[in-house]
C-alpha cells in the first residue's frame, strides 16, 4: 500500500492561487485512482477532485469546476492540486487519498483506503 504525503499548503490571499503536491512511496502509483478531499473546521470531508490511474479521466463537483485542477505524473509518482481564485470557504486541512482502479469517479469518503496526514490551507486578508 502506498504511502502518500501531502505539500504546499499556507496561508494566502483571497483571489491567490496555491499548487498542492501529493507524494508518494512504497507501492504501484500506476494502480491507484487518486482524490483530493478537503475539510473544513466542523464540517465534514468532502471530494474537491479525483483522477483515474491514467490521467485521463477527471472529476470535481459542479462548485469547483473551472477553479480546481488535478493532475498526475505516473513517471515521478505525484498528484497535484491547482486551485486558482481562492476563497475563504476553501480554507480547510486538504487530503490526498488513494484507492485501487475500477469504477470512476467515486465521491465517498470511505472508499479511499490511502491517506496522507493532510496540510493546512487558509485563505484570509
Amino acid at each position: 500500500q502506498i504511502r502518500l504525503e501531502e505539500s504546499g499548503g499556507g496561508l494566502v490571499q483571497p483571489g491567490a492561487t496555491l499548487r498542492l503536491s501529493c507524494t508518494t512511496s512504497g507501492g504501484t502509483f500506476r494502480s491507484y485512482a487518486m482524490g483530493w478531499f478537503r475539510q473544513a473546521p466542523g464540517k465534514e470531508r468532502e471530494l474537491v477532485a479525483a483522477i483515474d490511474w491514467a490521467g485521463g479521466r477527471t472529476y470535481y463537483p459542479d462548485s469547483l469546476k473551472g477553479r480546481f485542477t488535478i493532475s498526475r505524473d505516473n513517471i515521478h509518482d505525484t498528484v497535484f492540486l491547482q486551485m486558482n481564485s481562492l476563497k475563504p470557504e476553501d480554507t480547510g486541512v486538504y487530503y490526498c487519498a488513494g484507492r485501487g482502479r475500477g469504477t470512476f469517479p467515486v465521491i465517498r469518503v470511505d472508499e479511499y483506503y490511502t491517506w496522507g496526514q493532510g496540510t493546512q490551507v487558509t485563505v484570509s486578508s
